[in-house]
This record gives C-alpha cells, structure tokens and sequence, in this order.
C-alpha cells in the first residue's frame, strides 16, 4: 500500500473521530446512528495510522506531500 494521505487529512480525520467518541459518551448520540458513527470514527482512525484511504486509490486521489525525483 502506498500512502495516499498528508498530515492534514490525517488530523482531520482523527479530530472528527475525537468528536463522535465524545458526543457518543455523552449521549448526544445513540442508537443505530451512534453505532454507525462509532465505526466510521473507527475507520478514519484505522486510516489515519496507516496513511492510507482505500476510497482515494481508484480515484488517484492524494493528500500526501509529493516529493520530486532529480
């Protein structure tokens, strides 16, 4: 896997994850929302520490610095 994903789309990621936790302990979210919210906060963390989005690789899309080759 080739990373795919800068500093900034990392914290941003791991920042919305931070959010849903947080409102999801406090219980501005529950149910089947709280549950779906959880594990796509799981997702973006699991992502964010690999630096890699699966979504992004058929698109070519990258959010990582590119470094240029002389």
């Amino acid at each position: 896997m080739k990373k795919n994903m800068g500093t900034a789309d990392k914290s941003i990621r791991i920042l919305v994850a931070a959010i849903i936790g947080v409102l999801y302990y406090m219980g501005t979210i529950s149910g089947t929302l709280g549950i779906v919210l959880l594990v796509l906060a799981g997702v973006f963390v699991l992502t964010s520490f690999i630096s890699f989005c699966p979504l992004y690789a058929p698109f070519g899309i990258t959010t990582c610095a590119v470094k240029e080759k002389k």
